[in-house]
């Protein structure tokens, strides 16, 4: 009998014995894992010498590492193709969320009057806590284990660390509320509790340090309460979304043309402007270091532009730049782009390709032609910018 024939007899008869001696199955749900393999796809065996020394592995990236590096590489009914590089980013994520915690608890505390826009970015992250964990209960539900370790992951990391912390980050030796400090800590509590079955030793570790607990308290017997998911959650995450593509185009703006962080810039909403710009203008300040958000019908000259949807922002560069090689870089942007629509259309211009392609396929395809005039027009209107 093979491998997969013994599990099957033995299930198999676990059941039969369950309905003769209970009257009753004993489970519903069979979990079956793979074959752990090497980096070259062989089963791992003694014979072979290619199995690691897990507690060698232990010593060298902890156990919570090594428990993040095997699931990592365990999409749920694939056999496990282990790598001792992920196994070293699980010990980087131990170290982002211990990292975190200092940083949460070095901060300066004041008994001031909360900032509006802490309000709002507490209000934001706990309804992407509670999307989230709904999202990776459905992932637990379905033994997708690895999936939902990658949410998890992205959530830390990502939501929580890359994006919640940043806005309630005060300035520079200034103090932090109270009331802040206080939620913050509780959504970093509710953060180690959805961790934990995975990485039981940090969030332990961790949670025993948040606050004073007593004498036998520990993270495996709590549980985590959160408010039932509503509408607003819905809409406020979409609001900041927006928001988010607003200062990740701005950065990456100062990026390409080499601008200090520090340089403070204005940003021109082209056109009406949208919610997303009002209810978190004081935000998207902050976090794009913008020293002035303005509407206005048409971009100045000199501007660099950038599309979130439909909408168009554009940022003043005046003498930042150099506008001879900025205008070359635009000119080859059009140019990689209007080959890259030629294929497009070459492709959708193809009768077989348009009626035998899945539906999904073919709106792909028109949506990319679609986005790709439009940036060659925001291009075009840099360029002539540029040129005056």
């Amino acid at each position: 009998m093979t491998g997969p024939d013994i599990i099957f007899f033995w299930v198999a008869r676990m059941i039969m014995a369950g309905e003769e001696y209970l009257k009753d199955v004993p489970f519903r749900s069979v979990y079956f894992t793979g074959i752990v393999r090497d980096e070259l796809g062989r089963k791992m065996s003694k014979s072979l010498g290619n199995s690691p020394d897990p507690i060698g592995l232990i010593e060298k990236y902890g156990a919570d590492g090594v428990r993040m590096g095997m699931l990592l590489a365990a999409p749920a009914g694939n056999d496990i193709l282990f790598k001792e590089d992920l196994c070293q980013q699980g010990a980087a994520f131990c170290n982002k969320i211990w990292n975190a915690f200092r940083l949460v608890k070095g901060w300066e505390v004041a008994d001031i009057e909360q900032p509006e826009d802490n309000k709002k970015a507490i209000a934001w992250m706990k309804a992407v806590l509670r999307t989230e964990v709904a999202e990776i209960n459905r992932q637990y539900n379905q033994y997708r284990l690895n999936e939902a370790l990658m949410s998890i992951f992205k959530l830390f990391t990502d939501e929580f660390s890359g994006w919640y912390l940043e806005m309630i980050k005060p300035a520079y030796q200034a103090p932090i509320d109270s009331q802040t400090l206080r939620e913050t800590l509780g959504i970093f509590e509710s953060l180690m509790k959805v961790i934990h079955p995975f990485m039981p030793f940090i969030t332990e570790e961790l949670y025993q340090h948040i606050a004073e607990r007593q004498e036998g308290e520990s993270i495996m017997t709590t549980t985590l309460t959160l408010d039932a998911l509503s509408e607003e959650d819905a809409r406020m995450i979409a609001q900041f979304d927006h928001a988010k593509q607003i200062i990740s185009g701005v950065r990456a703006i100062r990026q390409s043309k080499n601008i200090s962080p520090r340089e403070p810039l204005t940003l021109e909403v082209v056109g009406q402007s949208e919610s997303a710009i009002a209810y978190y203008q004081s935000t998207i300040s902050k976090m794009a270091g913008l020293s002035e958000i303005s509407n206005v019908e048409k971009k100045g000259e000199g501007s660099q532009s950038f599309l979130v949807g439909t909408q168009e922002y554009a940022v003043p560069l005046g003498n930042l730049i150099d506008t001879e090689a900025e205008a070359a870089k635009a000119e080859a942007e059009i140019k990689r782009l209007q080959g890259f629509m030629a294929g497009i259309e070459k492709k959708l211009q193809n009768e077989r390709f348009v009626q035998n392609a899945p539906a999904q396929v073919v709106a792909l395809e028109r949506k990319k032609l679609s986005d790709a005039e439009s940036k060659i027009a925001a291009l075009q209107e840099t360029l002539r910018a540029l040129k005056g």
